[in-house]
């Protein structure tokens, strides 16, 4: 479960505390990886000290699997984020349908290109007017090209009053028209925790 922009390892047991009880009902071992705030969970391409999607799609699984209990194939693995971390769970599934079975987002900024000031993806990409290429082959939106029709299951939600509506919108079109099964809702909210704490019950 990968935390938002300004987050930590801590946000989802701190802010969600039913989540443990999700864990015990559907018999789930939950990890919350820690995205360094801003990481938007990618390998940068500008900094090589920023390797995010390795360290989550490669490392943390490798030591999960050794010290626990696991279902250790991606029949047994998923991955879902809220906001930074709904475009992060997407983005690393969509790319290494190897390691993940199902992939969830929640308000998920499955869009960046129309955020280039925002939340330091700049520094993670490089500024969008001289770094496009970067923007656009990072972007989730973008990578559906990379999904077939049967490889992952995949759920995204977002509130219709949420800045990030009308990408979580886009990808639910483009996805229809690629005909890749996946169950996308929309319902009243924000940007908030009110809405991810109704949402993320559905996720589960």
């Amino acid at each position: 479960m990968l935390h938002g922009a300004g987050g930590s390892y801590k946000t989802w047991p701190f802010y969600f505390p039913n989540i443990k009880e999700y864990a015990d009902k559907y018999k789930f071992i939950i990890v919350c990886p820690d995205g360094n705030k801003t990481s938007w969970y990618f390998d940068s391409p500008i900094d090589n000290r920023i390797k995010y999607e390795t360290y989550v799609s490669n490392e943390l699984i490798v030591e999960i699997d050794k010290k626990y209990n696991t279902i250790a194939d991606k029949s047994g693995r998923a991955i879902t984020g809220l906001s930074m971390g709904g475009h992060g769970a997407f983005y690393m599934a969509f790319k290494h349908q190897d390691v993940w079975g199902a992939a969830g987002s929640t308000s998920g900024g499955v869009d960046i290109r129309p955020f280039p000031n925002n939340w330091e993806i700049s520094k993670r990409l490089g500024v969008y007017s001289d770094n496009q290429d970067n923007w656009e082959n990072n972007t989730v939106i973008n990578l559906v090209y990379l999904l077939d029709q049967k490889n992952l299951k995949l759920i995204f939600d977002c509130g219709v009053d949420d800045f990030f509506y009308d990408a979580n919108k886009r990808l639910h079109k483009k996805m229809l028209e690629r005909k890749i099964p996946h169950d996308y809702i929309e319902r009243p909210g924000k940007h908030n925790i009110e809405y991810w704490t109704n949402s993320i019950k559905y996720q589960f």
